[in-house]
């Protein structure tokens, strides 16, 4: 027998549950089903925490737009709750000569997604920042930071459950059909439920495509391909790192660089690269830090030998298979897939934290047009 309920939540991560508060706030009953033993545990809680200023995303992208409204609606949310976050600045640093046309070429591209704070600084400038930092010159962004991203998302669950939100976790969506009054799902774990439900938020990260696959009536053809892109960090040992903003280097065709980021103790972090894998696991190979030597010293002379030690590694959701150019969010809803009152979120990788509040009200709007 099915219980009928409003609306459900697939997924307590950070997007899930700011989609979950901002149904609640507006007065829909929410219950958010969790398949692990708590929030956040898979993506949510594997990366750097940092709160992205919206620079590198295309002009007119979901990324670009949630990352810009996503930043200020972050930091307005924390500070009202005293949820811990620090706004450093980062330093986009080139250490050649042929960078230099890319950090105005950033510069430009950021200022078409309304951040319009960056200041291209010369050498002596970012040394009276960074007196330990190798460059030519570098872009300023005043507006990145870092969060205690559990804390975060913490305050997220609590908005949602003062506002009347209930969260189940070992609830597992093992499958749904979809019907004309409603989304039946069966829910599997130590307490097996049916579920019919006006509206589902499929916000279930890594296996949103795979759960899709099991809505019984959904367009497989609507269902994008899934790729796994696993980010190894590595932690400093031996040494503190003598660095007060986080330090990104110019980017290059294969990606953004191997980044050094701070949390909220300025304990540093190098990371993340770029591993394409099959089968979801978080192991971090200490042999992966090999190439991060060389790419850090272009910008840190003075990083000491084997002072890279594996730290954690997250993955991210892709649609791309490896090679092929970045994709934008999917946020797939009736319009695109016919289907009464279901709301698919793929490919919500970073910025993701940084975003989420934004795609919550997103799909508010979504909802009521």
């Amino acid at each position: 027998m099915f219980e009928n309920v409003d609306c459900v939540v697939i997924g307590a991560g950070v997007v899930g549950l700011a989609c979950a508060r901002a149904l609640a706030i507006e007065g829909r009953e929410v219950i958010i089903l969790e398949q692990a033993d708590a929030i956040g545990t898979e993506t949510s809680s594997r990366h750097s925490e940092v709160i992205h200023a919206g620079i590198y995303y295309e002009p007119g992208s979901l990324k670009a737009k949630f990352c810009v409204e996503g930043k200020i609606k972050m930091y307005r949310f924390m500070e009202e709750r005293g949820i811990p976050f620090k706004k450093l600045g980062k330093l986009i640093v080139a250490t050649s000569e042929d960078q230099i046309s890319a950090l105005n070429q950033i510069k430009q591209r950021a200022e078409q997604n309304g951040v319009m704070d960056l200041e291209l600084l010369s050498h002596n400038e970012v040394i009276a920042r960074e007196p330990d930092l190798r460059c030519i010159t570098a872009l300023w962004s005043p507006s990145t930071g870092v969060a205690d991203s559990h804390s975060f998302m913490l305050g997220l669950q609590g908005d949602a459950e003062s506002n009347g939100a209930m969260l189940a976790f070992f609830a597992p969506v093992e499958s749904a059909e979809l019907q004309n009054d409603g989304i039946c799902l069966n829910v599997g774990g130590n307490d097996p439920m049916q579920l019919k439900a006006k509206t589902v938020i499929n916000a279930a990260g890594l296996h949103t495509q795979k759960l899709t696959h099991e809505f019984k009536g959904f367009p497989k053809a609507k269902i994008p391909v899934w790729h796994y892109c696993k980010g190894n960090y590595y932690s400093l040992s031996g040494c503190k790192a003598p660095f007060t903003s986080l330090i990104y280097p110019a980017p290059e065709e294969a990606g953004l660089g191997v980044h050094l980021t701070l949390d909220l103790a300025g304990q540093a972090r190098f990371g993340p690269d770029v591993e394409w894998i099959d089968e979801i696991n978080y192991d971090v190979d200490p042999k992966r830090s090999d190439s991060f030597y060389a790419a850090v010293r272009k910008y840190w002379p003075d990083l000491p030998d084997n002072s890279l030690q594996p730290g954690y590694s997250g993955i991210r959701p892709k649609i791309q298979a490896p090679g092929e150019p970045a994709t934008d969010y999917v946020i797939q809803g009736p319009r695109d897939h016919g289907i009464h009152g279901l709301i698919n979120l793929y490919a919500i990788e970073s910025p993701g934290m940084t975003s989420s509040l934004a795609i919550g009200d997103y799909i508010v709007e979504m909802l009521q047009g």
